[in-house]
């Protein structure tokens, strides 16, 4: 079991920097969190994902470079630090957690927090 919650999404400007965090419960040691988001009328895409017991992470293709996804132990957060950001980034952005190692696509995330909006102006 787990328990997800998002925080951090707001309106910037391109290229700017915000930050989101994941606060997980459960057994944090045996999971991949991953960071996905979705745009109104597309469907739900990968961003990262970072398996917590080694560190391994894993990037899109679209923000690699720009985000980095990091783990932290002393409060059971992950967060997604986005720099300079994009119109294109805005979406709605979800944490998601599942037992095992790291993947890609949404069908392998049992867990899902409530999502947290990010508006990126130009």
């Amino acid at each position: 079991q787990a328990q997800l919650v998002e925080s951090g999404g707001g309106l910037v400007q391109a290229g700017d920097s915000l930050r989101l965090s994941c606060a997980v419960s459960g057994r944090t040691s045996t999971f991949t969190v991953g960071w996905f988001r979705q745009a109104q009328g597309d469907e739900r895409e990968f961003v990262a994902a970072i398996q917590w017991s080694i560190g391994s992470t894993a990037y899109a293709p679209s923000i690699e470079g720009r985000f980095i996804i990091s783990r932290h132990g002393n409060n059971n957060t992950v967060a997604l630090q986005m720099n300079n950001l994009k119109p294109e980034d805005t979406a709605v952005y979800y944490c998601a957690a599942r037992q095992g190692s790291l993947q890609r696509a949404t069908k392998y995330f049992r867990y899902w927090g409530q999502g947290t909006r990010v508006t990126v102006s130009s």
